[in-house]
């Protein structure tokens, strides 16, 4: 019973292929098993855990899902939470060297640090409200540096204005969102991301508007850079592995796997550390000594995620509002199950 509950909890991989990659939520897959979901045991072993976060990065465990769940939440996170992004540039005057549609373009693709949640879609025949929309203007205008010394050679030094940032993009606030913001303006995330090069003579003036949308709309209103989960590895020593075998084995791992015990007799003897660092690389599988001293697997139901924002959300209100959508999705579908009973 032992080796049939490793097989339903358990991928297992061996060195050219992996066994035991189905999962199974009913009842009679396996001989003498209940397989069926149950709420009951499914609230026993649910559990999450945040592993680490900062200001834009979170990594966290979800333990107890089906495939399916975790990655609809991974999903999500990509296309369907979401953000505040440029829609439409008009451009006054552009006499620098990058073409309208390439300083659009590269405008369009700036991470904004606007809240979506206090606003509204935009209807796709508007000219935009202060609900919907959020207005910035860009005007640079290079010129020579009368300062410069005599023997400067470096645009820094020659020129004023020569790179234009996305902190010269100015918050025009419309109707009031002056008072609604305060003293958090809307502004792009990261204040040094070079839009335009300049010379002396050249200048750039435009208006932007950031609207409402979804990533599975364009890609630059996505939330997240990366949105990614993995299976946690297990990692079992079926013999004791000792001296230049021990070292070996550690080398065949991720730094920290692995570690290398001092026994009474002075043998080194290898142990387990930290099993969750292992890439699941296999190359435990080249030396034919070692093969047999270990089992590589993974926790088919604990999921590792990893999830890097783009600066709207803090990262774990993304990964809430990604849940959130996940709820309603369920509601809908709830909503018409009841709506076809009542009509049947």
């Amino acid at each position: 019973m032992a080796h049939l509950e490793r097989m339903r909890t358990h991928v297992h991989l061996r060195e050219h292929d992996l066994l035991h990659t189905e999962t199974v939520d009913h009842c009679g897959a396996r001989l003498g098993v209940d397989d069926s979901w149950d709420f009951q045991r499914f609230v026993q072993k649910f559990r999450v855990g945040i592993i680490s976060m900062d200001d834009t990065t979170i990594e966290f465990d979800l333990v107890g899902l089906n495939p399916a769940i975790a990655n609809a939440i991974r999903r999500i996170l990509l296309a369907e939470v979401p953000t505040m992004a440029p829609d439409k540039v008009y451009l006054y005057n552009n006499t620098g060297i990058i073409q309208d549609e390439v300083l659009a373009h590269r405008i369009g693709l700036v991470p904004f640090n606007i809240d979506p949640r206090m606003f509204e879609y935009r209807e796709s025949e508007s000219d935009g409200s202060p609900e919907d929309t959020v207005e910035f203007e860009l005007k640079v205008r290079c010129t020579k540096n009368p300062q410069a010394p005599k023997d400067a050679t470096t645009p820094d030094e020659l020129y004023r204005d020569h790179l234009v940032y996305t902190k010269h993009l100015n918050w025009v606030p419309l109707g009031s969102q002056a008072e609604i913001f305060g003293n958090k303006p809307p502004r792009p995330v990261h204040d040094d991301i070079i839009l335009a090069k300049l010379r002396p003579g050249q200048e750039i003036d435009l208006k932007l508007h950031c609207v409402k949308g979804t990533g599975q709309v364009h890609a630059k209103f996505s939330p997240v850079a990366t949105a990614s989960y993995r299976l946690l590895p297990e990692i079992r020593l079926l013999r004791p592995v000792r001296d230049e075998q021990a070292e070996r084995l550690q080398g065949c791992f991720s730094k920290g796997v692995i570690e290398l015990d001092d026994e009474p007799d002075g043998h080194k003897v290898a142990r387990v550390a930290n099993a969750r660092a292992d890439t699941c690389s296999r190359n435990v599988f080249r030396f034919d000594d070692l093969k047999d001293a270990v089992e590589l697997s993974r926790v088919k139901d604990h999921y590792i995620f990893s999830v890097e924002s783009t600066g709207a959300y803090a990262p774990d209100t993304l990964v809430t509002e990604a849940i959130k959508v996940l709820m309603a999705k369920c509601q809908m579908f709830l909503d018409e199950l009841e709506h076809v009973q009542t009509h049947d």
